[in-house]
């Protein structure tokens, strides 16, 4: 607001300035000529019609002639006064009144009859009309505050119920304008509306009190659906789309895969005797195909670059559409967004409606999109996610809290997700899910014509990349393996300049997958050089009959000493190149040797020459076996249900005032079971497969279970935490302390302490310690089938 004194003074908001006559009436020469230019340009206001705004243009007035000639003589008009002006002010012996003479001399002389008449009506309707608007702003204001129930200023609650209230309130202030969906959802920059969206769009302040507070809308759940199982794939194929070197290999995969689903599908929905299944609406984000992730694996598909990513994703998306459930397939950070529901703006706002889709699989680039774009919402429905994980993510990395505490912080991880939730395309991490993919799988007629046809002395070397053929120390393996052996490689290179392989090597190029396929089937040998690790390689070599052959890592490779491995949210040690085939296939048909000692190196190829093997392919790695572990977690893995805490003494009582442990010692005294004649809490893996072993001091539950052929199983961790199996165990506790740690439950047998896990988030197989014996629970297996317990099913 401007306030004229007495004095000659004017007060411009807190400021004072002063301005002598003489300037007050250039002031208001310069007030009436903008008036009059705004009158001109924009047109007069005409008198009230129905429907017109107080801005209505009359179009028939606008820039007529009466118009253009007042302009121009007011213009004119200014011309000579500004001149005047100029000349008066370097005349400094002059007084203000003579000033004013001379100014008003001039505009008397210029002035046309009664322009400065015109000039004031037009000021007068102007001022008039901004009264009018100030009245029709002030009335809908009003009218407002009565309708919602102000009477006032909003007042920031101070409820020890909602701590964080005044803190936002003013973080809003500070910064509500940036992100357009605050706007969105109602916010104007004053503090009701900062309390209106905090209490009623976010959870921070409690609800203001003269606020509708009728329940939100409830979302009526649709019907539920039967899922069916798919054998026509040209639905799923138009879903992938187009556009992208990544997607066309894909699509070609599923194609060549699609009688093998088709056939899996039906010996599992003989297997499972048709029960009822839930269509499940299922979102699949593909976050490292994304241009906002680089996308860095499309242009490399034809080029040898690494296809494993691609490959596990078509086999899960094809898995997901073979089962019957509802897919929508997003390769971009536009679609993730139209499909969420997500507002409009840069992300900082919740979703506007319930989360569309019953689970999400997604990587690691996908949950960084999905935390831009969703807001506060992704910690609300993070349970439906599922991050397709490739090397796995142990608890100690994925609890953001404690990983930052102790060392553990990486790039990737520190989402507190259940460690199930991380899906591995092995099954060498029991924290986590297997997912897995599939290999081509032979029937009787083809093993019998590759037995046939195999080359005894020939090799196939496993490294598409020039790079992989570089490091000092390959020669002398090679020239070993060459002298028993014909070495073929499939190393891509352009025309004009050939790979740099030894000479030789007979090299075939990079080779579209039926040629590959084609190749191993003649192949006695398939030889790794010691990376990629884990791969699905060296399964398709030992589907196609060959044997496996890798190097032995002494020491093994870890995020200790190995750069590859450096800043993965994993501990976990390889001890080879490819661990699983190691470990869960072993020989004949996988043999591991360490290749710096050339005489171990020379026997292992004499003793594969001289060894014949069928193909072989793991169940688990089969279409049927990918579906069912799929269908299992599906049907069985819930992260959202509320985790009821689990007391031995809620189960302990099989007859009225008779107390017993829900543990029954092993007959060999090893371990716990579960006691068939208490009734289990509800479970999965069901509780009859638990078995308690103890491990031995600077052991991992993951070594000590599978020593006794088990697996161990996290799921299991919060039944055997607590003092109910240290006692039946018969271990010697001077006290038991509950505290944040990946290693417990565990006990000290020298310092004869006890501790318990207090954060389910941090129970872990993989955790151990030097001067801890941990309580692991183990559970047993399906044939072939490591993810699934004989009663999962």
């Amino acid at each position: 607001m401007i306030a004229v004194n007495t004095d000659g003074k004017i007060m411009v908001r807190r400021c004072l300035v002063t301005f002598k006559p003489f300037r007050i009436f250039v002031v208001g020469i310069g007030f009436f000529s903008l008036c009059f230019l705004m009158t001109s340009l924009g047109g007069q206001f005409s008198s009230k019609r129905l429907g017109d705004s107080p801005f209505t243009i009359r179009t028939e007035v606008l820039g007529g002639p009466e118009s253009r000639g007042v302009l121009r003589k007011i213009s004119d008009m200014l011309e000579v006064v500004m001149k005047r002006v100029d000349a008066l002010s370097k005349m400094g012996n002059i007084s203000d009144s003579r000033r004013l003479d001379e100014l008003s001399s001039a505009i008397n002389r210029f002035q046309p009859a009664g322009l400065v008449e015109r000039i004031q009506a037009i000021a007068q309707n102007v001022s008039n009309m901004a009264e009018k608007v100030e009245q029709i702003l002030q009335h809908s204001l009003t009218a407002g505050r009565v309708r919602d129930g102000i009477t006032g200023q909003c007042e920031i609650p101070k409820d020890p119920r909602f701590p964080d209230c005044p803190s936002k309130v003013e973080w809003m202030r500070a910064r509500w304008t940036s992100d357009p969906c605050y706007a969105f959802y109602g916010v104007d920059g004053s503090d009701c509306s900062f309390l209106i969206y905090l209490s009623e769009v976010e959870w921070f302040c409690p609800r203001l009190a003269w606020r509708n507070h009728t329940s939100p809308p409830t979302y009526k759940p649709q019907d539920k659906r039967q899922a069916a199982f798919r054998t026509d794939i040209a639905a799923l194929l138009e879903q992938v789309g187009t556009g992208k070197e990544s997607l066309s290999f894909m699509k070609r995969r599923i194609r060549r895969l699609a009688s093998q689903w088709g056939t899996a599908a039906h010996r599992l929905d003989h297997k499972l005797r048709n029960p009822w299944r839930q269509q499940r609406k299922i979102l699949v984000h593909v976050g490292f195909l994304t241009e906002e992730s680089g996308d860095v694996f499309s242009p490399k598909v034809l080029k040898g670059g690494p296809l494993g990513e691609m490959v596990q994703w078509a086999d899960i998306l094809t898995a997901l559409y073979v089962l019957g459930h509802n897919l929508k397939i997003s390769i971009s950070v536009k679609e993730l967004q139209g499909f969420l529901g997500v507002p409009p703006g840069r992300g900082s706002c919740p979703l506007t409606g319930p989360l569309p889709f019953d689970l999400i699989y997604t990587d690691y680039h996908g949950m960084q999109q999905m935390k831009q774009h969703m807001g506060l919402s992704l910690k609300k429905h993070k349970c439906h996610i599922r991050v397709i994980d490739t090397f796995g993510t142990e608890p100690a990395y994925n609890h953001e809290e404690y990983a930052t505490l102790h060392g553990y912080r990486t790039n990737w991880g520190y989402w507190n997700l259940n460690s199930k939730q991380y899906m591995t395309m092995f099954p060498h991490t029991p924290d986590n899910s297997f997912m897995g993919f599939v290999s081509e799988e032979l029937n009787e007629t083809e093993k019998a014509d590759i037995q046939r046809n195999k080359v005894n002395n020939m090799a196939v070397v496993y490294g598409k990349e020039p790079s992989m053929w570089k490091p000092q120390g390959k020669e002398k393996f090679l020239q070993i393996l060459h002298r028993h052996m014909e070495i073929h490689g499939t190393v891509y290179y352009e025309a004009q300049r050939p790979p740099e392989v030894p000479a030789f090597v007979k090299n075939h190029g990079l080779l579209p997958q039926q040629e590959l396929q084609q190749l191993l089937r003649k192949a006695k040998l398939f030889i790794g050089f010691g990376f990629p690790y884990e791969g699905p390689a060296p399964l398709e070599a030992i589907a196609n009959g060959c044997i496996f052959l890798q190097p032995r890592f002494r020491p093994p490779h870890s995020s200790l000493n190995h750069e590859f491995f450096r800043g993965k949210p994993t501990s976990r040690e390889v001890s080879s190149q490819h661990p699983y085939a190691e470990q869960y296939i072993g020989k004949p048909h996988v043999i591991t040797v360490d290749f710096n000692n050339s005489q171990e190196f020379d026997s292992a190829i004499r003793e594969i020459m001289r060894t014949k093997v069928k193909p072989y392919l793991p169940y688990e790695y089969t279409c049927e076996g990918m579906l069912e572990r799929v269908h299992a977690y599906i049907q069985h893995q819930d992260f959202c249900a509320p985790t009821v805490p689990f007391t031995p003494t809620n189960f302990s009582k099989s007859l009225p005032g008779v107390r017993r442990s829900p543990f029954l010692l092993l007959p060999d005294a090893a371990g716990l079971a579960w006691d068939p004649n208490v009734t289990a809490p509800p479970s999965w893996p069901p509780l009859s497969a638990l078995r308690l072993l103890v491990s031995e001091e600077g052991q991992s539950c993951t070594d000590k279970c599978q020593r006794r052929g088990l697996i161990c199983e996290p799921a299991f961790f919060r039944f055997i935490n607590n003092k109910e199996a240290l006692s039946r165990l018969e271990v010697q506790c001077e006290g038991v302390e509950s505290e944040m740690n990946h290693i417990f439950p565990a006990f000290s047998v020298s310092r004869r302490e006890c501790g318990l896990q207090k954060e389910p988030l941090l129970f872990s197989c993989a955790g151990l310690n030097s001067k801890y014996r941990r309580l692991c629970p183990c559970r047993d297996s399906r044939k072939g089938q490591v993810a699934l317990c004989r009663d999962c099913l």
